[in-house]
């Protein structure tokens, strides 16, 4: 299904099963297909699973434009109207999670009951003056230059990285590999480089401040791309009550690696936000 933007483009969505509404917001540079493996088996533990195609990824339209995270999270706040969603939990997986916090801190929490920030970009990527723990802008420089000299094999190496290959570590098959590598080249190379962008440069401090509803943090301790000192640890600091939950040994891939425990965690959560149940996280 689509649906249409303020700013006219069509946006790709899943919706399945009943209950609660769980709006997963996918990585860079995959696409909704990336929570396969929580569409599968959330919607049969109750849950109303939607997952959407971030513009220019995936099976949504593939504008110019419109990457930074004002639009972007003006996309999710279209789709919760859209479809009317309330007493919503937003899931918002890396790069997602920028869009979980900008959303709240622009549109209020009127629709939302908590979050999950999952191997999250939040609170601030980018390594500067004020920003001491940050990543070095060179990381960010060598991403734009392989994406620009041969977005293929630097899309094949960042998935190793991102699902925590070693020298003798296999931690995915090499179908799942290439499948993954597949999604990320489905969107549009202007969209991947726009959102590389965002993603590193985006100051999501003060957004944090603005959150007042209950947050969950999982984070991989193993996570090379979205190291989890520069980001989880701090995240779980800046947001008051959040409640943090290391996976040991997980890569940034933890929506695969981690699934099970993953969609425990994610259940339990969306319960704890009916009728005062309390999460297992919590």
């Amino acid at each position: 299904m689509k649906f249409k933007t303020r700013d006219g483009t069509h946006l790709f969505y899943e919706d399945t099963g009943t209950g609660k509404p769980l709006v997963l917001i996918h990585g860079w540079p995959l696409s909704s297909a990336m929570w396969e493996y929580q569409l599968n088996e959330l919607p049969e533990r109750g849950i109303r699973c939607i997952a959407y195609d971030r513009r220019g990824f995936g099976k949504s339209d593939h504008p110019a434009v419109g990457f930074d995270y004002d639009t972007l999270a003006s996309d999710l706040n279209d789709l919760l109207e859209h479809l009317d969603l309330h007493d919503v939990t937003l899931a918002g997986f890396s790069m997602g999670g920028g869009e979980v916090v900008r959303y709240l801190s622009t549109y209020g929490s009127d629709r939302v009951t908590r979050i999950a920030l999952i191997a999250a970009v939040t609170p601030f990527m980018l390594k500067t003056s004020d920003n001491p723990d940050g990543v070095d802008k060179s990381v960010f420089d060598d991403i734009e230059a392989g994406l620009r000299v041969d977005r293929p094999n630097f899309l094949t190496d960042f998935t190793k990285t991102f699902f925590g290959f070693g020298w003798i570590s296999s931690p995915i098959s090499d179908a799942m590999l290439a499948s993954n590598v597949e999604l990320a080249m489905h969107a549009s190379s202007r969209a991947t480089l726009g959102c590389a962008k965002a993603f590193s440069q985006t100051d999501f401090r003060n957004d944090l401040k603005a959150i007042s509803v209950p947050a969950l943090i999982i984070h991989g301790d193993a996570d090379k791309t979205v190291p989890f000192e520069a980001s989880g640890q701090r995240t779980a600091k800046a947001i008051a009550g959040s409640k943090l939950v290391v996976y040991s040994g997980a890569p940034h891939g933890l929506h695969y690696t981690e699934r099970a425990r993953l969609n425990a965690d994610l259940e339990s959560w969306v319960a704890a936000g009916v009728s005062g149940v309390r999460s297992a996280a919590e």
